[in-house]
């Protein structure tokens, strides 16, 4: 992935729960100034939808107890798509058990944030990710 600060990417957040969806436009667009945040309520005709983006995202955020696809299975949607194996794809979850974690990375997750998401930490995450850093934070 090419390099670029928050407010030049784009990104799409895939999350089903309302709460989650208002903090994270919240921290994406108040607090870091964001310009391109997709917000998917659900992965109904996921990829259909992703094709239709335009700008194409540079970061997924992924909830993985998303339905109908949850977040493995709109992974491998993803990497199985040649204009799409390049994006970077972060999973979000609640769920931070050793054996999650091992099952996120050898899904091939590019990394995982534990929420609730914190003000104080996610900001700086993301500039990680968009630097092309692996992001392992779920504590």
């Amino acid at each position: 992935m090419e390099k670029k600060s928050i407010q030049q990417a784009s990104f799409l957040y895939v999350e089903d729960d309302a709460s989650n969806r208002q903090v994270m436009q919240l921290l994406m667009q108040k607090v870091m100034r964001a310009q391109a945040l997709i917000i998917f309520e659900d992965s109904v005709d996921f990829m259909t939808r992703v094709k239709a983006l335009s700008p194409r995202p540079d970061v997924a955020l992924l909830d993985i107890h998303v339905r109908p696809h949850n977040g493995f299975e709109m992974l491998d949607m993803l990497r199985a798509d040649p204009q799409f194996h390049h994006i970077t794809v972060i999973a979000l979850t609640a769920s931070v058990t050793n054996e999650e974690v091992e099952q996120l990375r050898s899904s091939g997750f590019d990394g995982a944030i534990g929420k609730p998401l914190r003000a104080s930490i996610f900001p700086g995450l993301l500039e990680r990710i968009l630097k092309g850093e692996s992001v392992w934070y779920v504590s």
